[in-house]
Order: structure tokens, then sequence, then C-alpha cells
């Protein structure tokens, strides 16, 4: 059998001199490529340094929480940077170990080797600490449903669980599932700077091109951190 297409993305967009001091990083478009037989995983991916987070160690202090101007909390402090170990979705019964993904040599980012694991991108946030976390995953493989087969179907208000090394679980509150044409995807939007923790899911979606082994676009789920155990 020929080995699997693990590169997934067609085209690198480079944001202009001011979006980069806007959104702090060159981000990278999305497309699909085939699996070992015409069913293909997916994501997509920023090119983004761990700065984006404030570079916080392990174990770092956790910023101060914000306020909504009314002394109510808005939202859990966010955290310090701490590698993920597990990401647990309830609603589609799915509870996936994380690898680690990288870059390829040409800059875009690598995706899981197991399309039962999703992975998170390490150059990236961790999740809970400020900006946005991404983590991506298979949606199907050799014929198979993968890990986020099922990504689609979530909804605002589902909640996402992720284990982080330094023991805390934080939780992400589902805001919206966007399905976006590979060739119109919103680099900016998805991956832009936030002052919040936020958390990014991303497989492929739309139609199958058996012919050129290609998903014509990506499901993106947005979400953002509600609690910390």
């Amino acid at each position: 059998m020929s080995r699997p297409a693990w590169r997934l993305w067609t085209g690198v967009r480079r944001a202009s001199a001011a979006l980069v001091a806007a959104v702090a990083s060159a981000l990278l478009v999305t497309s699909c490529a085939s699996g070992q037989d015409g069913t293909a995983a997916s994501s997509a991916a920023p090119r983004q340094s761990a700065a984006r987070d404030g570079g916080a160690r392990d174990g770092a202090a956790a910023d101060p929480t914000p306020s909504t101007g009314s002394g109510k909390a808005a939202a859990p402090a966010t955290l310090g940077r701490s590698a993920p170990q597990r990401v647990s979705i309830p609603s589609l019964g799915v509870s996936s170990a994380l690898e680690t993904l990288g870059q390829s040599g040409d800059g875009t980012m690598t995706t899981p080797k197991d399309p039962d694991l999703a992975g998170w991108y390490e150059p990236g946030p961790t999740p809970g600490s400020r900006g946005p976390a991404v983590i991506a995953g298979h949606v199907t493989w050799n014929g198979a449903d993968a890990v986020f087969k099922k990504l689609k179907t979530m909804k605002a208000g589902d909640t996402v669980e992720v284990t982080r090394r330094d023991g805390k679980t934080a939780t992400f509150t589902v805001d919206r599932v966007e399905e976006y044409p590979k060739k119109k995807f919103p680099t900016l939007e998805v991956y832009k700077n936030i002052d919040h923790a936020g958390l990014r899911l991303i497989t492929c979606g739309g139609d199958f091109d058996a012919d050129r082994h290609y998903y014509s676009s990506n499901v993106t789920v947005f979400a953002s951190m509600t609690g910390v155990a």
C-alpha cells in the first residue's frame, strides 16, 4: 500500500506588516489532502508562537480574571502555559490522548499520525492560556470514522474538557460551529489574537473529491474557557 499523505494544506498566506502587528503571527491557509484510500483527515493551522500566551512557563501564574466592569467576572482567569494531555467531548463520546503537532519543512502544520487521536498544535497557545489554542483531528481514514468524524454535529453550549500536564482541567463552552470553503477560509477570524482563553477544534468537511483526494472545506469549532478544575 502507498503511504498515507499527511500534508493537509496547499498554500501559505502571509499577513501584511500591519496585520502581523495585530495578529502577531503569519497564518496558514487551509486545504485538505487524501488519506490512504481517499478518505481524508483535516485541519487548518496558524503559524503561531508560544509567545502568544505570554511565553509563560509550565505552571506559571494565571493572568488576572477579566472584569465586566460591574464587579462580576466575565470568564475564569487564564492559565499559565502547560501542555495538554487529553481532550474530551462528552456530546460526541470522544476522549482522546493528544499527539503533539509541529510544523513541517514548508511551514505547514503536521497532523496526527494516529487517526484515532487528536493533536495539539504546540507552537501556539496551550488550552487554558490566553489565545486561540488549536486541536486538530482526522475525520475519516481508510474508510473508517476517525476521531473527529462527528465534529460538525457539535452545537453552541456543548462543552469540551482539556486535561493539562499541570493537573488542571480547562472546560470550554462552544460559541459556534462554522464550515468554511477551503478557498475562502477566514484565517484571521479563526486565529486572531483574543483577550481570553479560546479553543479551536478543526477537521475536514464538505464534499470529498475522490479524483483529487481532497475535501472541499474545513469544520471549525470556536469555544471559550468557562471553567477550571
